[in-house]
């Protein structure tokens, strides 16, 4: 009889599932599942649809509601759906209100006649102009915090709806983001990652427009408890000087970093309306590993953008090694309704496939070179469920059964697949 969540998509969302699974519980809505969904590609949407039914089929009398950005871009599309009770947007899905008063009526039962325009409670999300601190505290069966700075974006790429889901950009305060790393520590968790949908843009709607290098700096000041501190994923050309500071000088801000590069080509970095070449990305990386040589880098990138030839496609493959990327997420071009790429011509779906396949075969082999280089190294992991620890750049190690959330310091031994085997030194 209690609310279970069902997330799809990036971390924020996740985080988002944490906060919404306790404003229903301060509504004491129960028996309900929440569909949290992702509207990226349109896999993510089809695989939203299709829980949809499956968790109706095992359940039929618990009640549906489904929300995010696939929600918040399509509401009548999934109110149609006769397994849905309720639709909520993302500003909706963050409010006890909502919840309570879904509780009471279940906005009217649609046996009888209730149209699908009832079930919806969405509004214009390009209306919000301020982003508040969700007070998160809990992540079931997680050794690190989220934490959510930054919402919406303001850029247009030609292929992203995002923006129409989760509005323009909104920047929490510093003081409010330095107050919840305050009480996420004190709650116990020994790392937090700051989370958003354009990280790097993070303060320029707000007063004075403090910089995403500015935020990590006074976090790692006023909170000098916090042992690590990551970031999701950013923009390369949005590397403030005061974050490369930071990059260089705080040895609590961890050696990861997941860029937003997309592609490696120029002209279809330039079609897709991005604001870094390719040079940026290879610039970034160099100038990072020139002030911490311990930094792993990760990327989006996608496979078969309209229009893109071969030659355009071996130049995503090559910045792999040129960036010396390790860590891939590869996406395969989707066309979303309404997006200038979705009228731009579009390869064959056989050529979109075998291009993501060969991206995924890059970033494995990437991946592998660069684990089979830490063998012999010592790190200090923060221990995971599972018998997994996390090294600062974000490699997993197996080590055994050690209590999760605690510090050991070990060396590696070997590697297995796509981790490393360790030992405590």
């Amino acid at each position: 009889m209690t609310v279970e969540v069902v997330t799809f998509g990036c971390r924020l969302n996740a985080y988002e599932s944490e906060a919404l699974k306790s404003r229903a519980g301060e509504a004491q809505l129960r028996d309900t599942l929440v569909i949290n969904t992702c509207a990226v590609t349109g896999e993510a949407v089809r695989q939203s649809r299709q829980a949809i039914r499956r968790a109706k089929r095992e359940n039929p009398a618990r009640r549906i509601i489904v929300t995010g950005c696939a929600a918040q871009i399509e509401p009548q599309n999934y109110a149609a759906m006769p397994e849905v009770d309720a639709v909520f947007g993302n500003r909706e899905k963050l409010s006890a209100q909502a919840y309570a008063e879904f509780g009471q009526s279940g906005f009217g039962q649609p046996d009888f006649g209730v149209g699908d325009s009832e079930k919806i409670r969405v509004n214009d999300i390009m209306s919000l102009r301020e982003n508040t601190p969700q007070m998160v505290d809990h992540f079931d069966g997680k050794t690190r915090a989220f934490l959510e700075v930054q919402n919406g974006c303001d850029h247009r790429c030609t292929f992203c709806v995002i923006p129409y889901g989760r509005g323009n950009s909104r920047s929490v305060p510093l003081g409010a983001v330095v107050g919840e790393a305050r009480r996420l520590v004190e709650k116990g968790f020994a790392e937090i990652v700051l989370t958003g949908v354009d990280l790097t843009s993070y303060g320029g709607d707000l007063p004075g427009s403090p910089s995403l290098g500015m935020l990590v700096e006074k976090l790692l000041t006023l909170v000098p408890e916090l042992k690590r501190l990551r970031l999701s994923s950013i923009d390369a050309i949005e590397a403030d000087p005061v974050l490369m500071r930071a990059i260089a000088e705080q040895e609590r801000l961890m050696p990861h970093f997941h860029l937003s590069a997309q592609s490696g080509d120029d002209l279809v970095l330039k079609r897709m309306k991005r604001r870094h070449s390719r040079a940026d990305v290879v610039r970034f990386c160099d100038e990072v590993r020139r002030l911490r040589p311990d930094t792993a880098f990760g990327a989006d990138l996608i496979a078969g953008f309209p229009t893109e030839s071969e030659a355009m496609f071996e130049n995503s493959l090559s910045l792999v090694d040129d960036a010396g990327l390790s860590r891939l997420h590869v996406f395969v071009f989707s066309p979303r309704p309404g997006t200038p790429a979705a009228r731009m011509p579009q390869l064959p779906g056989a050529t979109v496939k075998q291009r993501a396949a060969r991206l995924r075969q890059k970033g494995e082999a990437a991946l592998r070179a660069r684990l089979d280089t830490m063998i012999g190294s010592h790190h200090t992991v923060l221990m995971e469920r599972g018998g997994i620890g996390r090294t600062p750049c974000f490699t997993p190690v197996e080590i055994g059964d050690v209590a999760h959330g605690t510090f050991l310091t070990i060396r590696v031994t070997g590697r297995s697949g796509e981790q490393l085997r360790g030992a405590a030194a």
